[in-house]
């Protein structure tokens, strides 16, 4: 008889802490019996102009070998490098980001009747790329920075895609707004459920930002009769968090 006892002193010892577990692995914000739980997405902006522009400048070149294809790539690449320097770009915002040397296929016979003949892919040459991403801080010199690089042999320029150097201030502000659209979001419906906020449960986000214009691509037979200074519009940058949050309602 003691022995049930003691049995049935420490089950109901041990209920509530397994009660307590289960919920804490269910993983949903606990909320007090009768209340309501609301879910809300709320998104927050801001928007900066840019300070940042981020391109990408190379050199690509042809030959019958491909040790003469990189010799003809490496000295164009070198004079490119040094336009760079000279242009006012640091060292840390120049960072190689392919270098590659590939086979050039013979293109294939077409016979009278508009057929291509079937034969064995021949090489006829080798192409040697060199490419260097570039982080360009002051963008009143852009447009003349990448007239420079054409000037100096570059024939692959792609960018810019602007970007803001250091965004956490900006991101800061739409947060700020996301939660307050959120609570006067949360507000209104308790109010039209006859209810009132009781507490903050949750809150998630994800965050990011966008671009005013699409990606911009150089080439040098393209830039040949480009004005002086290529001319280069920034626009602003928008910032956008949405947040996830979840609120507890009662009576």
């Amino acid at each position: 008889m003691k022995r049930k006892h003691l049995i049935a002193a420490v089950l109901a010892a041990i209920a509530p802490l397994t009660v307590a577990h289960a919920q804490g692995v269910s993983g949903g914000p606990v909320i007090a019996s009768g209340n309501t739980l609301l879910s809300i997405a709320a998104e927050g902006k801001s928007t900066r102009t840019p300070d940042l522009a981020v391109f990408s400048a190379g050199v690509s070149t042809q030959a019958k070998t491909a040790g003469d294809a990189l010799s003809e790539n490496a000295n164009r690449m070198t004079s490119v490098i040094a336009a760079l320097r000279k242009a006012g770009i640091a060292e840390r915002d120049i960072q190689t980001s392919n270098l590659s040397v590939n086979p050039v296929y013979g293109q294939p016979v077409r016979l009278p009747d508009g057929s291509y003949e079937q034969q064995e892919q021949v090489i006829v040459g080798y192409q040697a790329i060199n490419q260097v991403s570039v982080r360009q801080r002051k963008l009143d010199s852009y447009g003349k920075v990448i007239d420079t690089l054409v000037a100096s042999g570059a024939n692959q320029v792609n960018g810019p895609s602007f970007q803001i150097d250091n965004s956490d201030a900006a991101m800061d502000e739409a947060r700020i707004e996301a939660m307050k659209k959120a609570r006067a979001r949360a507000n209104l419906y308790a109010k039209a459920a006859g209810l009132r906020v009781v507490r903050l449960l949750t809150i998630s986000e994800n965050a990011g930002w966008s671009p005013p214009q699409p990606q911009v691509m150089f080439a040098r037979a393209e830039m040949a009769s480009a004005p002086k200074s290529s001319p280069v519009a920034a626009g602003e940058l928008e910032m956008t968090v949405t947040i996830n949050v979840s609120y507890e309602l009662a009576q």
